[in-house]
């Protein structure tokens, strides 16, 4: 007889089908529920990405940790199997506390007993900004739904202290920047073959831009993805401004500048439309330091661990990266080849920290970009193409 027995979430008027809240109102072995935070110092000096997820159809919970100082990633990585209790937001040295639903969290790493240098942390993260909903996210490979994800996006401060490598950093209010987003519903968990989808719609190409900005007395938020042929299937640039109502920006195009040889974004303005209709507005970018969401932090194209994997019960990696390195993170110029010969770049999404000007203003943000394989509005033609 199945264990399945009521949860403690079951106690609290919150259900939303005839289920307990063990259960999630799918069978897709995809379901996941998850968080990311980005928290990093206006000087670039130092970029903190961390996140926690459930996936409730596989059984597994896991979390992540990286700090880019230098060219040095520090990472840490936890998995274990998913208990009945959803309030206990841990996995192994890291947790996620909730003091105040939408207004105050705690993110702690708790340090390696056997290594001084290992990554640890303890932050109180603190909005801002109230949270605002980001566009119903749906994608279709063929006839087949391969994601829907619900999510809302926020931006605030923080303050604590972060210690790797033999250094304490100071998480200091006001000369931070700290933004997290939350999601759930289905979205790809390796482990299943694609099959026939790979062979009849592969993947020429894709562009996507995720961009939270935060000034002193407004947030900002835009998406853009798009096909190879820079057909749009999601957009958004909203305006937060307390005690105003949220205004949409127009239809944002951006003009990237990359690096020579590669699809680094070195800067980038965007361009939106005044609320007002009164004219055009332009969103500066400059990015100040980069991390690949592929090494250390279990997203795609990662080699050593992806999220919603099953290793075991308490599992915990822990390493570091040397950025400098290509053997560490492979250029997206270099060619692979699948066992099916077809193919494809190693790639990933980035996440650049990133100081924005809007209209005489001065923020901090993340633009958190990949462009892969063919984008004509970018005027790469292949996997292969880079910037001249």
């Amino acid at each position: 007889m199945p264990d399945d027995r009521p949860v403690p979430l079951d106690e609290y008027p919150v259900h939303q089908v005839p289920l307990s809240m063990k259960h999630v109102a799918t069978g897709d072995r995809n379901a996941y529920d998850r968080c990311i935070f980005h928290l990093f110092d206006h000087s670039g000096r130092a970029l903190l990405i961390l996140g926690l997820g459930v996936y409730p159809n596989t059984g597994v919970i896991d979390a992540y940790a990286t700090l880019r100082t230098g060219d040095t990633l520090h990472a840490v990585r936890a998995s274990d199997a998913l208990g009945d209790d959803r309030s206990n937001l841990s996995v192994g040295p890291l947790r996620i506390t909730v003091e105040e639903p939408l207004r105050r969290l705690r993110l702690t790493c708790a340090a390696d007993p056997d290594d001084a240098d290992s990554l640890a942390y303890d932050i109180e993260w603190s909005a801002d900004f109230p949270a605002l909903w980001e566009p119903h996210h749906i994608q279709r490979r063929g006839g087949r739904l391969t994601l829907e994800g619900r999510r809302f996006v926020q931006a605030g401060g923080a303050a604590g202290v972060i210690r790797a490598g033999g250094d304490e950093i100071a998480v200091t209010a006001g000369e931070w920047t700290a933004t997290r987003d939350r999601s759930w519903g289905v979205r790809p968990i390796p482990g299943e073959a694609a099959g026939r989808l790979d062979e009849d719609f592969p993947t020429e190409g894709f562009h996507w831009i995720w961009c939270p900005v935060r000034f002193d007395d407004r947030f900002l938020m835009v998406i853009t993805q798009e096909d190879a042929d820079g057909y749009r299937t999601l957009n958004d640039a909203t305006l937060v401004r307390p005690g105003h109502p949220d205004r949409q920006l127009g239809w944002p195009q951006a003009d990237i500048t990359y690096r020579s040889g590669t699809r680094h974004p070195e800067r980038a303005v965007v361009h939106l439309m005044d609320p007002e209709r009164r004219g055009p507005l332009e969103l500066g970018v400059e990015t100040l330091t980069s991390l690949p969401l592929a090494v250390g932090a279990g997203y795609p194209p990662a080699d050593d661990w992806q999220h919603g994997t099953w290793r075991g019960r308490d599992w915990v990696d822990r390493r570091t990266y040397d950025l400098a390195d290509p053997a560490e993170h492979p250029p997206p110029s270099s060619q692979l080849r699948s066992s099916r010969g077809h193919p494809h770049a190693a790639y990933g999404v980035i996440d650049h920290a990133a100081r924005f000007t809007l209209g005489g203003r001065v923020g901090h943000g993340i633009f958190e970009h990949g462009t892969f394989g063919r984008h004509d509005p970018s005027g790469f033609a292949d996997f292969g193409s880079m910037a001249p």
